[in-house]
């Protein structure tokens, strides 16, 4: 029985990594358990914020800053409802920019020399 334990942490430990949140970062927070929130649940968006980290409840939980429709919220959150926000900046990302691609028109014409057996 204790081997079976050591082997299910030991799986837990390896897929399973901890969050290192800080005080100040920017996070987004998990919208899947709002049912109040921008109207129809088929168009609401996955994930809210950015908000900022108020402050630490231990290695599990974080109390955020929020704003906006979810001022009504209790502020702490569970870290598994957290995750990082990234800005997508153009500074940031210079090479993402790319020209838009070329469409060629429906129509197409037909080659003269060649000829269809």
């Amino acid at each position: 029985m204790q081997d079976s334990f050591i082997y299910a942490k030991e799986r837990w430990d390896k897929i399973h990594k901890s969050a290192d949140f800080k005080i100040g970062e920017l996070v987004l927070v998990s919208t899947l358990n709002f049912n109040n929130i921008r109207g129809s649940k088929k168009l609401k968006y996955s994930f809210a914020g950015p908000f900022m980290i108020k402050a630490l409840h231990g290695p599990n939980a974080v109390q955020l800053e929020l704003t906006g429709e979810l001022m009504k919220k209790h502020p702490a959150f569970p870290v598994i409802m957290i995750k990082p926000y990234s800005s997508s900046d153009k500074y940031l990302f210079p090479l993402r920019d790319k020209p838009p691609l070329e469409i060629p028109s429906g129509r197409r014409r037909r080659k003269e020399n060649c000829k269809i057996p």
